[in-house]
């Protein structure tokens, strides 16, 4: 049975959320913060031992003053009033007396009966201890993250979240058959499409994704039908792209999957991720992945979508062919935000080189020659550097598009 617990009931639990402090430091806040409730409300209730004993001497030595002769009533007065002046002494008693019983004494086997009440409490420093705890009991163990992903496919509301939390920060979520259990089940249409989008998302934790997973996360993401859930897929997969790229320096089975989407989904916001979250990871655009962004400048529906793709091109080996994209597409192009990412990022690929090419933009649109000017000043300044020129400008949002991008 599960240890008795004083903690409030929670209300009733709510669907899984979309979307390691050390164990001693969250214990010892929880400590902290329940023994602080606990002496606010001293002398009351049956959680201070101290207490009592303290009213038991009192009420005897009363019934001792009652029972002496004249002055008894004085001596009562003055040994209350010392009472009085006399500092409270801290209690070790906690809202929650069983802490230390369950902090030693639970096992994988009985966590989830014996936290099924403080899951469901609104104290966020009780779930947070909960989430570590379960942490170290998982471990570097396949089997016990298993046994707690087999828990959330029903776990409802916090108790969700704190058991995939546990299992997202454990050792063993790195272990080959918890990271396909983790897939199979993002996976599973059987499931509703919040509870597959928390699983997907908890790939990002993985340092990088075979071939086959690749293959799989694209094929889901870019259906028609994935969509929560295909959201979640291509965000862990562009997020392990940015881990592998940082330690391998070798980008393109992520970036080539992630076009893929970025091309192919029908989910204007799936496919935006896709096309904008290669921005953090910054790879060198090939040849291939050139030409694919290209595509996806002139010919993509969405601004951003087109916005990001200047963006990811201004990294392109062929600078070239780049600049001379960027000039033919500017007139082209009806969006304001998406001409100054051209603009701007003319300058990137090109340098002061690029400064032909930027006049001819200001000269079809005069709401950039302002900007062709200050751009025009700092290179003769001597100031040649990209991220130079760019922290150097007395504004880099002159349209109003920066809110919507990074």
């Amino acid at each position: 049975m599960p240890p008795d617990s004083s903690a409030p009931s929670a209300s009733s639990g709510e669907g899984p959320s979309r979307w390691r402090r050390p164990l001693l430091a969250v214990g010892g806040g929880l400590v902290v913060l329940l023994t602080g409730a606990a002496l606010l409300s001293r002398g009351a209730g049956d959680g201070a031992e101290p207490a009592r004993a303290a009213a038991s001497k009192d009420g005897s030595q009363g019934t001792l003053s009652r029972g002496g002769g004249g002055g008894g009533s004085g001596g009562g007065s003055q040994e209350g009033a010392e009472a009085d002046a006399a500092p409270r002494r801290f209690e070790s008693g906690t809202c929650w007396r069983d802490l230390e019983r369950f902090n030693e004494q639970v096992t994988l086997g009985t966590f989830r009966e014996w936290a099924a009440p403080l899951l469901a409490s609104r104290d966020g420093v009780v779930r947070a201890y909960l989430k570590e705890r379960l942490t170290e009991l998982i471990g570097n163990d396949a089997g016990r993250a298993q046994e707690v992903l087999g828990w959330a496919r029903d776990a409802q509301g916090k108790e969700f979240q704190v058991f995939l939390s546990a299992l997202r920060d454990s050792e063993a979520v790195q272990q080959p058959q918890v990271a396909a259990k983790l897939l199979a089940s993002g996976l599973d249409a059987t499931l509703e499409p919040g509870r597959r989008a928390g699983m997907l998302s908890a790939l990002d934790t993985q340092k990088r994704l075979e071939p086959a997973a690749l293959d799989t996360l694209a094929n889901f993401a870019k259906d028609p039908g994935s969509g929560e859930a295909g959201w979640a897929a291509t965000r862990s997969l562009a997020r392990v792209m940015k881990k592998d790229f940082a330690q391998s320096g070798n980008a393109a089975p992520y970036l080539d999957k992630l076009l893929t989407i970025g091309t192919d989904s029908p989910d204007e916001n799936i496919r935006y991720l896709a096309q904008s979250m290669p921005m953090h990871a910054a790879p060198v655009l090939d040849a291939a992945s050139t030409e694919r962004y290209s595509r996806i400048l002139t010919s993509e529906g969405n601004e951003d979508g087109r916005d990001a793709a200047a963006h990811n091109l201004s990294l392109s080996q062929d600078k070239a062919k780049v600049l001379e994209l960027f000039a033919q597409t500017f007139p082209r192009e009806p969006s304001v935000c998406v001409r100054w990412a051209l603009f701007r990022f003319s300058a990137r690929v090109a340098g002061q080189e690029a400064l032909p090419v930027m006049a001819k933009m200001a000269a079809s649109d005069p709401r950039f020659q302002p900007q062709y000017r200050v751009f025009e000043q700092l290179y003769a300044s001597g100031v040649l550097d990209f991220m130079r020129v760019w922290n150097s400008l007395p504004d880099q949002d002159p349209f109003g598009c920066m809110d919507k991008h990074d």
